[in-house]
């Protein structure tokens, strides 16, 4: 008997059959009614602290800041669109501060392996250190708020650029440095066309992790320095009991950071196929 195909969706049965992705959508739907199940019935059973909110009211709450983000009601009122605003200048420029030292230094670590065992015990003692620790230091060497933030974002991102930088120049294929040298380019554009080209899907990988810590790290910069910005306004939201204000921007921070990364994982897509290609 000849093999038969069946329709797209559909068993051998004719049932209707889900593919993959539509089986975990509908699993994400059933794990958020779920969540959301739980949540409500918890607060009605006071099973959780008094100043809980119910599922219900934030819901109402985060449709409220929602439709209208950008209200101004003088400096401790203003919509949660301004606070975003302002999280997200300071985090893309001390993403940028942190880019711009990682990735030269992660080139001269990488083509020079004597400089790059010199100091890497500093880098491995700087690195896992909390950005916390750095809030004090930061503003008592810049006595600036502003600065502060704005340093803490810089020297937390940076340590992921850097590592893949110099991993991705120190893995070049030594070919393509053999024929770069045969057709007697400068060690300039060797670096440029060469090992920069060859690194780049590395390069990029460190730059989207270095985003991430960025979006993570301001949170905490903005509580303790800031009078703008998301952190600020979770930590001036908690003063006031608002815990729906607080789980509206939690939602906020993920949704965005989630698109912050969906953005560098495009660039990262589209620098890997141009390796291919």
């Amino acid at each position: 008997m000849a093999n038969r195909t069946w329709p797209p969706g559909r068993s051998q049965t004719g049932s209707l059959r889900l593919g993959q992705n539509q089986q975990a959508f509908l699993l994400f739907i059933v794990l958020v009614v779920m969540f959301l199940g739980g949540w409500e019935l918890g607060v009605n059973l006071k099973i959780f602290s008094q100043i809980m909110p119910s599922a219900s009211q934030t819901a109402r709450d985060f449709w409220g800041w929602i439709v209208d983000p950008f209200f101004d009601n003088g400096p401790n009122d203003k919509g949660i669109g301004w606070h975003l605003l302002f999280s997200l200048r300071r985090v893309l420029t001390g993403f940028a501060i942190g880019s711009a030292i990682a990735i030269p230094l992660g080139v001269l670590l990488g083509l020079s392996p004597v400089v790059s065992k010199a100091t890497d015990p500093f880098i491995q003692i700087l690195r896992p250190v909390s950005p916390l620790a750095w809030l004090p230091l930061g503003l008592g060497l810049l006595k600036n708020s502003e600065a502060t933030a704005l340093f803490v974002i810089a020297i937390t991102s940076v340590w992921p650029t850097l590592i893949n930088t110099k991993f991705g120049v120190s893995n070049v294929d030594p070919s393509y440095l053999d024929v770069s040298r045969t057709l007697g380019a400068s060690r300039w554009r060797t670096i440029w066309k060469v090992i920069l080209p060859a690194a780049a899907p590395n390069i990029v990988a460190g730059l989207r992790i270095s985003l991430g810590i960025a979006w993570l790290v301001i949170v905490a910069a903005e509580i303790l320095v800031s009078g703008t910005g998301l952190g600020y306004f979770i930590w001036n939201e908690w003063n006031n009991l608002q815990i729906t204000s607080i789980i509206t921007a939690i939602i906020v921070v993920g949704v965005v950071g989630l698109l912050l990364d969906r953005l560098f994982a495009l660039v990262q897509n589209w620098v890997a196929f141009g390796q291919r290609s």
